[in-house]
Parts: structure tokens; C-alpha cells; sequence
């Protein structure tokens, strides 16, 4: 286990983001990245979470909607980091998995993925 505190926490996150390719970071609008302390009950090894509409599914209709969430479990990603550097990339690949989940692409799609 890894433990920072929020701020760095958080400042990992902002790295996350800022590494994304341009062309992924235009198409994130309407969407929100925040960071709870822990996971709600009973989910205790989730890292995060996708909430809202995907790109996939927005029709000519969508307008005046909340923000989509995205929503990383810090307890969770921390216990699972064995130093900082695996803290780092742990938050990495939680921030890309949850992203990947707003462009539409489904847990059994990223499964197929990490295999190759």
C-alpha cells in the first residue's frame, strides 16, 4: 500500500489528464473528474466509476444535462499501489479506463484490449 496525501493524490490525477492526447481532452466536454476518499459500501476494490451519457449514446437531443462524473476511489487505488511509481500508474489507468468508458467502450471491450 501507498499512501499520499490528497493534494498529491489529486496533483497525480492532474498528471493523468494532462497526459491525454489533445484530441481525447476536446472531446471531453461536459464531463467531470473528481475524487472521493473511498468507494460506497459493499464495492470496496472499485477505482472508479463512469456516471452520465456516452459520446456513443448523445443524439441531437442532448442538451442541458448535468456534467457527466468520473469519480476516482483514492483509498482503494492507494491499497492497491505497491510504491509510488505503481501509485502513479495505477491512477493512470483508472483515469483512461473511466474515460474510456465516456467514448462509449464497455468493461468486456477494455477486458478484450488489455490482453494485447
Amino acid at each position: 500500500m501507498t499512501s499520499v496525501s490528497p493534494d498529491r493524490f489529486e496533483a497525480l490525477v492532474a498528471d493523468a489528464l494532462d497526459g491525454l492526447p489533445p484530441w481525447v481532452l476536446q472531446r471531453m466536454e461536459n464531463v467531470e473528474v473528481m475524487i472521493e476518499a473511498h468507494p460506497p459500501p459493499g464495492e470496496a476494490n472499485l477505482l472508479g466509476r463512469y456516471e452520465g451519457i456516452p459520446l456513443t449514446e448523445r443524439g441531437a437531443g442532448y442538451a442541458g444535462v448535468l456534467p457527466d462524473r468520473i469519480v476516482l476511489f483514492r483509498s482503494t487505488i492507494q491499497r492497491l499501489s505497491a510504491d509510488n511509481t505503481d501509485l502513479r500508474a495505477q491512477v493512470q489507468h483508472t483515469v483512461i479506463h473511466e474515460i474510456a468508458h465516456f467514448f462509449g467502450i464497455s468493461d468486456d471491450r477494455l477486458r478484450e484490449m488489455d490482453r494485447y
